[in-house]
Order: C-alpha cells, then structure tokens, then sequence
C-alpha cells in the first residue's frame, strides 16, 4: 500500500479509523490556468499566493533556458490570474527584483512581499506592483565579508543571508522574516521595519533528533502566523513545523517524519504551508518536495490524514514542487521550480 493510499484509507475512515469531521480529498484541474499570452514561457515558479478577492498572484524566475530564449521571452515576474485562469495584470523584472526570488506572500491589506534565496534583501509592494520599500542591498549579504561566498554571520539588523518568505501580523503590522538559506533564523521586525529581535540557530544532529526549540537542521524555509497569533515555521531539513508564540516561546513540533530515516534530511519534506479556510483552521496543507506530495495535516493532533501526489512531469505530478497557496474555495495552487516551472490548480473533492 503506497502511503497516498494510506492516508486516504485512514481520511476515509478506513483501518477502523473514525474522522472528526469529513476530510477533502483533491484531485488536479486540467482547466486552470488558460494559455499564457503568445511568446510568453515561465522559468522557475518560486513563489504562488491568493488575494481576498481571489487573484493567483505567482513569482517566477525568468530563468529560461537558452532554447526558450530563442523562440519566446520570458513572462513578467509577476503574473497575476484570475480564478478562472486568465492573466489579468503583470509586473516586474529580475533586474529590479530581488535575485531569484523565492517566495511571494501576501498581507491581510493586500501588499506583496518577495525575498531573494541569493540575495541579501527582501521588497515590499502594493497590490499593484508600485514599489514600497526594501531590506537590504542587492548582493550584499549578512555574511562575513558580506558576500555570498562568506561564512554567515546570523546577526545582522539590516540585512539577510538567502531569506525565504515573510509573515505580517495584522494585529500590530509587525513582520517575521524566515532567513533562510545562508542564515538560520526568524527574524521579527516592526511597523516602521525597524529590527525588534530574532531567535534561531544551526542545530547539532543530537538538537535536530530531538526537535530542540530554535535550532533548525538547515532551511528556515516558510513561516506563516496562525489566527490564534502562533508562529509556524518551516524546519525544511528537519522535517518538521516548529511553532512559538510571538515572544519566542516554544509551543510544539509538528513532525512530518515521511523522508529519510535519520536527521538532518537533506532535501527534506517540511516546505511551505497554508491553513485551511475555516475558524478554527482544522487542518494544514504542507507542501512536501522531497516526496513530491502534498499533506494534509490534522492541526490538533499533527497527524498526516491525506496526502496526494508523486513525482513527473506529467498533469498532476510534481517536479521539484515548491509552494502551495490556497484559495476562498479551497482550490490548491503548487508552484514549481528547477525542470517543473508551472502552478498547477486541484480542486476538492468532498467526502
């Protein structure tokens, strides 16, 4: 039994298992998204969020390889669809934006936020792509010697070393930072993106087993805040979702222990995460790109109830699946990166 048809026996109430509540299943939606205008060609699809209103807004790399460049140009940076999967808007080129981007994630007031994995900053834009402000330089990095090549420093107030994604709490507009790549650490700052304070450190083999409290296995790669004002980071090598509250206090780990046997795992399954739509935001979906899957978690208790997907190229299928957004009608968006260089759309399938 493969662990897809697992997870739906036990969601299905297989095994003798009873669900609290009905659990979505999902399946791929060929329809979504329409044609890209003519000549356009993504690169890596690094980043995918949703708006209030809906619009898919994705961040891809412009990388083309050098047969795409001759036959077509590469999309904007960022392409903005409608549900139904339409363009309506696009913006943004890599000589303005950070280095390859990583994420894009969204506020509750609509503003756009994009760090850079070889870069050294992170920017802050409007919902209409106006520019509104930075941290950091370009290619100048929290880095002994400041460049890319240097060993990390973990400190700095002004800087990052390969950042991820970026979390705003709408209580206060105050932002966390998951720094990233080069650093590990989360760091917090305020309204007036002045630096508050950070948490987070390399972890020991020993620290990362045991899910020691702000020691990270490698990646700090996703951070997303919960509607009871609980921070969930993504330990991407260490397989699991570590969760605070806002004063740094360790409240559990989320283990999604389905990679190698021992830690650190070096692709790891703990990327990007969302919550579900309802109140009480009853389960997680968890993008996993070791597996090339995607989970849902049952938030409560962390336990895996569905998972779906395997590695291809093919409709449904994950080549290097990267981040996951969700939308007011739980539709799911999978960026892809490396050779995978789409978002494809599943829709739900209810008990």
């Amino acid at each position: 039994m493969t662990q897809t048809e697992f997870t739906r026996e036990k969601a299905e109430g297989g095994s003798g298992a009873k669900p609290k509540s009905p659990v979505l299943r999902y399946e791929v939606d060929p329809t979504w998204p329409k044609p890209l205008p003519e000549t356009w060609t993504f690169g890596q699809c690094g980043g995918v969020a949703v708006t209030k209103d809906d619009k898919i807004v994705v961040c891809q790399r412009q990388d083309l390889t050098e047969e795409e460049a001759e036959i077509s140009v590469a999309a904007p940076m960022v392409v903005v669809f409608d549900i139904d999967g339409n363009v309506v808007k696009s913006w943004g080129d890599k000589k303005d934006l950070p280095i390859k981007p990583e994420r894009l994630n969204i506020d509750y007031k609509g503003n756009i936020w994009i760090p850079g994995q070889l870069d050294g900053q992170i920017h802050k834009y409007d919902k209409d792509g106006n520019f509104l402000f930075k941290i950091g330089d370009r290619g100048v990095y929290d880095s002994h010697d400041g460049s890319i090549k240097g060993y990390a420093l973990n400190s700095a107030k002004d800087r990052f070393f390969k950042p991820c994604a970026v979390a705003v709490d709408p209580t206060n507009d105050h932002f966390y930072v998951a720094d990233g790549y080069g650093n590990r650490r989360l760091v917090e700052f305020d309204e007036n993106a002045k630096y508050v304070r950070q948490w987070g450190r390399q972890g020991t083999v020993e620290e990362i087993e045991a899910g020691a409290p702000w020691c990270f296995a490698n990646v700090v790669h996703d951070v997303v805040i919960s509607k009871e004002g609980l921070l969930y980071i993504c330990d991407r090598w260490g397989n699991r979702i570590h969760v605070y509250k806002k004063d740094g206090t360790f409240v559990r780990n989320i283990w999604t222990r389905v990679g190698r046997p021992k830690l650190p795992d070096g692709r790891g399954t703990a990327w990007t995460m969302v919550f579900s739509n309802d109140p009480e935001q009853r389960y997680i979906y968890m993008q996993d790109g070791r597996n090339e899957q995607f989970h849902i978690i049952d938030h409560a208790s962390g336990e895996i109830v569905y998972t779906y997907g395997r590695t291809g190229h093919q409709l449904g299928a994950f080549t290097h699946g990267h981040t996951i957004a969700i939308d007011s009608k739980d539709n799911l968006y999978v960026g892809e990166t490396l050779t995978g260089r789409r978002v494809q759309r599943f829709k739900p399938v209810y008990a």
